[in-house]
């Protein structure tokens, strides 16, 4: 528990004694595949660490279409802003696999903000990376054609969730296409276009559930 508290962003700069504090007040669960950890819109009472498995976070449109916001890998936090201002979840949360999740109440963590400063600074400078994250994530949608969002959201899945060798990464997708596509922002025949391409200038290679990147030849 000390060894995965420390790898999240949140909590990295504490010390041992400050790690085990919070180990105590912390529940670990298993959940399958598929389930919705909370909806958009829904009050929040609870801040969640990703132990392993993945997890999807995501909004939905005016017309029902989902949009992916973020990918999250072992390690990762999420589902503290409803707890920090009390207002409904910003976003919902989904499991794409197999996860086990540790879990802090509101109380809990609310206690924690108020006896660690350093719990508070991480926490705003978490937030504000998040910030720039949507940010970059509207201005892409706005800005770069379909192709390049594409390749775009490929290599920032590779570079986040993918394993390297040189200049090859390998990605496990447990996004499906329609996911990715929704990520991109794109329609889904644009998205097997893109991939068909980049196929053919072996730039990008599918085996299984997994899909290994070029970066060398893809940033030439």
């Amino acid at each position: 528990m000390i060894e995965l508290l420390n790898k999240v962003p949140l909590f990295s700069k504490l010390n041992h004694q400050q790690l085990e504090a919070i180990s105590t007040i912390c529940t670990k669960k298993t959940f399958k595949p598929g389930t919705v950890l909370f909806n958009e819109k829904e009050p929040g009472s609870i801040f969640y660490i990703l132990s392993s498995g993945s997890i999807k976070i995501y909004t939905a449109t005016s017309s029902g279409e989902e949009m992916i916001l973020s990918l999250m890998k072992a390690g990762d936090s999420f589902g503290e802003l409803s707890l920090i201002d009390g207002k409904p979840r910003s976003a919902s949360a989904q499991t794409l696999e197999e996860s086990v999740l540790i879990s802090i109440t509101a109380p809990s963590f609310i206690g924690l903000m108020k006896t660690h400063f350093g719990i508070s600074l991480g926490i705003m400078q978490e937030m504000c990376s998040r910030l720039r994250d949507t940010n970059q994530h509207v201005q892409d949608r706005t800005f770069l054609d379909a192709r390049t969002r594409v390749i775009k959201s490929l290599v920032t899945l590779a570079n986040k969730n993918g394993t390297r060798t040189g200049n090859s990464i390998t990605i496990k997708m447990t996004l499906n296409y329609d996911e990715v596509s929704q990520m991109a922002g794109v329609q889904k025949p644009i998205l097997m276009q893109v991939i068909r391409d980049l196929q053919d200038k072996r730039l990008l290679s599918l085996n299984g559930q997994e899909m290994r990147l070029d970066l060398g030849q893809l940033r030439e």
